[in-house]
């Protein structure tokens, strides 16, 4: 099984965090987000990662360039972004026509990839993708399912003044390699996953729930609120000399924001 973390975004929500830092390597409780989401998935069933980048690019570079994750992890650069779904259809040679996990490595989630890969191999054998959800405490700022007996998703409102409930996309997938057909009959490199791939395949789309941790730390607000309620594990030893380095190297201030944004 190989993954691709979706981690290009500009992060425009977390400024002044991601005025030095892409989003993807904010840190919670010390440790880059983007070193949690690589040891998760290598130590769970997924044997390469492809992570594309945009913004800020060569920081990450520089990171997984001194990490222990290095020999496991490709990094493709993305000079026009291409789209949630886009940089899969880009890259489809790296999954080899086999199934894959496709993530938004911006947000901060605990889970068990095993049980997610063992609820895919389990789904309907109508559907083409399974959906990770989760329950919301904030409905209107997510996209929110409707769902038959089988867990099959049948309606997808994206945030919508009323949402008919609190089951959430959490923009984690395993997909089949048909889904990839489908991006390619579009014609065009750039295609969003939410607002193209999801509609297609309504009532194709199996879910699997996360009962355990998923946080958007897509704001300082919901970023200050992640150090204090998420226990980060500590990093790997030469990946948290490689952190320190990288941070050391950059503007001065960057450790009295990161203390001042953590505290508020």
């Amino acid at each position: 099984m190989r993954a691709l973390l979706l981690a290009a975004g500009l992060g425009t929500r977390l400024r002044p965090l991601t005025d030095l830092l892409p989003k993807c390597l904010v840190p919670i409780n010390g440790r880059p987000l983007l070193d949690y989401w690589i040891e998760n998935l290598l130590g769970q069933g997924v044997d390469d990662i492809l992570i594309n980048t945009h913004y800020q690019a060569r920081l990450v570079e520089r990171y997984i360039a001194a990490s222990c994750w290095r020999d496991r992890v490709t990094l493709v650069s993305e000079p026009v972004l291409l789209g949630t779904a886009g940089t899969a259809l880009a890259n489809r040679a790296f999954f080899g026509n086999k199934p894959f996990l496709l993530a938004h490595a911006d947000n901060l989630t605990r889970f068990d990839c095993r049980d997610f890969l063992a609820a895919h191999r389990d789904r309907p054998a109508h559907t083409a993708l399974t959906m990770m959800l989760f329950e919301t405490p904030d409905p209107r700022s997510c996209g929110i399912v409707e769902l038959d007996a089988n867990g099959v998703v049948q309606a997808f409102h994206e945030k919508v003044p009323e949402p008919p409930g609190r089951l959430a996309n959490a923009a984690v997938y395993l997909l089949e390699p048909e889904v990839l057909d489908f991006l390619d009959s579009l014609g065009r490199p750039d295609i969003d996953f939410s607002t193209e791939v999801i509609p297609h395949y309504l009532g194709r789309i199996a879910t699997f729930t996360n009962h355990a941790y998923h946080r958007d730390i897509g704001t300082v607000q919901s970023w200050t609120e992640a150090q204090q309620d998420f226990h980060m594990p500590p990093a790997q030893p030469g990946n948290a000399h490689a952190w320190a380095e990288l941070t050391q190297s950059l503007a001065p201030e960057l450790h009295q924001l990161l203390h001042r944004l953590a505290g508020q």
